[in-house]
């Protein structure tokens, strides 16, 4: 098949090539096709007498690689060139589209000389390759560095997400994508619990471009926790973090795909999407919480951080594992059957305040409760915020700018991640602090992403780099159907505009729970800690993610 030299300035329809050529068939030679690559596009028409021959454009955008390659016969002088595309395609099954792979192959033969052929066929690889990486699915207002090329990658899977069936899906979805955008891997199966803590935390991370976690939302937090324990956790936060869904709540992995501005997407489409994005290798910052326990323990988060009925249903939804996602709507019933209410203290400090300096040294063994407290005045109602009916604000002395607690300062002094809003959780909270005036509660939820599961959308708004955590509280009184509304709705992220009276929504830097019930269960990421009064703070943009 005769392949002509291309002209970039010579347009074709209107549209300047950057590569032209005609090829057949990869397995028919009668089937020729003129095939043009642009800036943006890869089309191809097939060559025939018909008038309205079929055109299709493929838009680099979707376009993972495309290798260059001999025949399998030895015989054969001609090469070949595959691109894989991963565009949205209508669903065959449903309605909706989702992404889809396809491959498109050629053969090249202009000559008889098989080393001639490939070296031309190697320069359409080479040609879509470089085209498509300038192409990809950047979002507007979002800064994006890229993952190096060639880069290494550390895959580990947690076998026992999920149904068990994660290394499965790896081999049979992701793994095949990895070989055609070229990127090699490491796979790690982590075998216990806090196993791909240890193994990050002693890992030499400059071997790696890239950490990758095939799992539920546990394996990450114990990734991050790794590197942050380091002591160089300055740089190895900085290792970009890609997550693959293989659990069965899979938040993180659903808010990467809802944050490339795609189509909802479940299962296995899920995965492709992910497996998608970390082909393309994007990445963004993402924001990271420190949570501090009455044990001086403290963890860093990526998710969320619950009490009450959140953690209650996650957690003893556990025993229905092995049917997937659909185990957190199971649960949900079960505890709806017996709703519990729980007795506590909520404090935080809004996102618009501007924060004050934590205090220099105990006062008070407990945060407000000691103290005279003053209402806020009514100042602007929102149906889905009742702060200025349900909340007060302490009054205390000034304290000075120049303080800093002890626990501040040695972090300072060791060089760790410093939390400069946060005081001891035996110290009062700064006066700038708001102070819930209810003590009973449904739930109190802090979550830094857009969803929770796969599907519960809970901030709409929320992307991985927004400064803030977005507090969700429910106070007791709410019954039990207007409880189950409020999840169903937030499945297409609609609970915000049902106008329950209960639900109170607020953007905050910083927040402290004291639980006053003997009984409950505190989650950070999903993960059980110690139960007992919990404060956190936000980092803007510590780590890395791998997303589109």
């Amino acid at each position: 098949m005769e392949n002509s030299e291309p002209d970039p300035s010579r347009p074709r329809n209107g549209v300047v090539c950057v590569l032209y050529g005609e090829f057949t068939d990869a397995l028919n030679d009668r089937v020729r096709y003129s095939v043009s690559l642009t800036e943006r596009a890869l089309t191809v028409q097939r060559i025939c007498s018909a008038p309205g021959r079929a055109k299709e454009a493929f838009s680099l955008t979707d376009c993972v690689g495309c290798r260059a390659h001999r025949g399998p016969d030895g015989a054969d002088a001609g090469a070949y060139f595959t691109a894989y595309f991963y565009p949205f395609r209508r669903r065959w099954m449903s309605a909706g589209v989702a992404r889809q792979r396809v491959e498109q192959r050629f053969r090249v033969a202009p000559v008889q000389d098989p080393l001639a052929n490939l070296r031309e066929a190697e320069r359409w690889a080479r040609a879509i390759r470089d085209a498509s990486a300038l192409q990809a699915p950047r979002r507007d207002g979002v800064v994006y560095a890229e993952v190096r090329r060639p880069c290494r990658v550390m895959i580990l899977v947690n076998p026992h997400s999920g149904r068990g069936q994660a290394l499965q899906l790896f081999t049979g979805h992701v793994q095949g994508m990895l070989a055609e955008a070229a990127v090699p891997h490491t796979l790690v199966i982590t075998e216990h619990q806090n196993h791909a803590r240890e193994l990050v935390r002693k890992a030499d991370l400059s071997q790696w471009d890239a950490l990758v976690i095939m799992s539920g939302d546990g394996l990450l937090f114990e990734v991050i926790n790794g590197l942050m324990e380091r002591e160089d956790w300055r740089d190895a936060i900085q290792t970009p973090l890609g997550i693959l869904p293989g659990g069965s709540g899979n938040a993180l992995a659903a808010s990467v795909h809802h944050y490339a501005q795609s189509p909802p997407a479940w299962n296995e489409e899920l995965l492709l999407s992910c497996g998608f994005l970390l082909c393309k290798g994007l990445v963004c910052s993402m924001d990271l919480v420190s949570v501090h326990l009455a044990s001086r323990r403290r963890l860093f988060s990526f998710l969320s951080l619950a009490w009450g009925f959140v953690a209650d249903v996650d957690v003893e939804s556990e025993k229905y594992r092995h049917v997937g996602a659909i185990r957190f709507l199971m649960g949900t019933l079960v505890r709806l059957a017996s709703l519990r209410v729980y007795q506590g203290r909520l404090a935080y400090l809004p996102a618009s305040v501007e924060p004050r300096r934590p205090p220099s040294s105990p006062q008070h063994p407990s945060f407000c409760s000691s103290l005279p407290c003053r209402l806020i005045p009514d100042s602007s109602p929102n149906q889905n915020s009742r702060r200025n009916h349900n909340s007060t604000n302490c009054n205390r002395n000034t304290i000075s700018n120049s303080s800093n607690n002890a626990i501040t300062t040695k972090r300072a002094e060791t060089g760790a991640q410093e939390d400069s809003l946060l005081p001891g959780l035996d110290q009062p909270v700064p006066e700038s602090w708001t102070v819930v005036r209810e003590e009973d509660f449904v739930l109190v939820l802090a979550i830094y992403q857009s969803h929770l599961a796969e599907d519960l959308w809970t901030v709409p708004g929320a992307t991985a780099d927004d400064g803030v955590i977005h507090l969700f509280y429910v106070t007791a009184g709410i019954s039990r159907p207007a409880l189950l509304r409020l999840f169903l709705a937030m499945e297409k992220g609609g609970h915000l505009a049902c106008g329950c009276p209960h639900l109170v929504y607020e953007k905050v830097k910083a927040l402290r729970l004291e639980p006053a019930s003997p009984q409950g269960m505190i989650t950070v990421d999903g993960e059980v800690v110690e139960y007992g009064p919990v404060q956190a703070q936000i980092h803007p943009g510590l780590a890395r993610l791998i997303c589109g």
